[in-house]
C-alpha cells in the first residue's frame, strides 16, 4: 500500500512538471510576435492593410490582425 502511494505521488509530480513545461513553451511562443509588421508580412500572413486608422495603418485579418504596419 505504501508503494502505491509513493508511485501515485511520483506520477502526479511528473504530470504537473510536464504542464509547467508546456505552459512555459506557450508563453515563449506568444511573446515572439512583433509589435509592428511590414506591409509584405501583413499580406503574406493573409491580412489586408487598413489605411483608415488615424496614426498608422493597421493589418486587418490573417496572422497579424490588429498590429500596426510600418
Amino acid at each position: 500500500m505504501r508503494i502505491r502511494r509513493i508511485l501515485a505521488a511520483v506520477f502526479a509530480t511528473a504530470a504537473l512538471a510536464g504542464l509547467g513545461l508546456t505552459g512555459a513553451a506557450t508563453a515563449t511562443a506568444t511573446a515572439v510576435t512583433p509589435a509592428s509588421v511590414t506591409p509584405g508580412e501583413c499580406t503574406d500572413g493573409g491580412g489586408t492593410i487598413d489605411r483608415s486608422t488615424p496614426v498608422l495603418p493597421t493589418c486587418r485579418g490573417g496572422m497579424y490582425d490588429g498590429q500596426t504596419v510600418d
